[in-house]
């Protein structure tokens, strides 16, 4: 394991204890910085600085170098809908290849490509799930989708 010989046995242990005992949340990050963000929205580097440390003040987002994370508070905010949802896609078996490299540039969160009666599940959030179903649904090759949507994690 590269990079493993340069941390100690404590910082190890630190990286496997905030594992266990982390949870595992979805984020919607920005990944551009602060000059070029600024820029997008005409505004000074100061200015966006500005509304930045009292958007964090308040709870709507984590920052960090070169990223901006928006919270769940942030997304309960701007009325996005959370959550997850599963797509169950069959495939014509010859285009199957076509049909998972189209399926590979969309926005979602994983793809597993399964046996028996179904070739794909895909694991998007919420919030894309008319595109993903309208991008899935132009493809050449898929012959059905099934859509189930979580309603909760137990």
């Amino acid at each position: 394991m590269e990079g493993r010989s340069t941390l100690t046995p404590r910082q190890i242990r630190l990286l496997r204890k905030f594992y266990e005992e982390g949870k595992t949340i979805e984020v919607h990050t920005v990944e551009k910085t602060q000059d070029e963000l600024a820029e997008e929205l005409g505004i000074t580097r100061q200015a966006l600085s500005n509304h930045l440390k009292v958007l964090k003040e308040l709870g709507y987002i984590r920052t960090g170098r070169g990223f901006i994370d928006l919270t769940d508070k942030a997304l309960d905010l701007l009325g996005e809908k959370k959550g997850d949802v599963f797509v169950f896609v069959k495939i014509e078996p010859t285009k199957r290849k076509h049909v998972y490299e189209h399926i590979k540039e969309l926005k979602i969160k994983k793809i597993y490509r399964v046996t028996g009666d179904i070739d794909l599940i895909i694991e998007a959030d919420k919030t894309k799930l008319d595109d993903i179903l309208e991008e899935i649904a132009s493809l050449d090759g898929v012959k059905e989708t099934i859509t189930h949507i979580v309603l909760e994690v137990l």
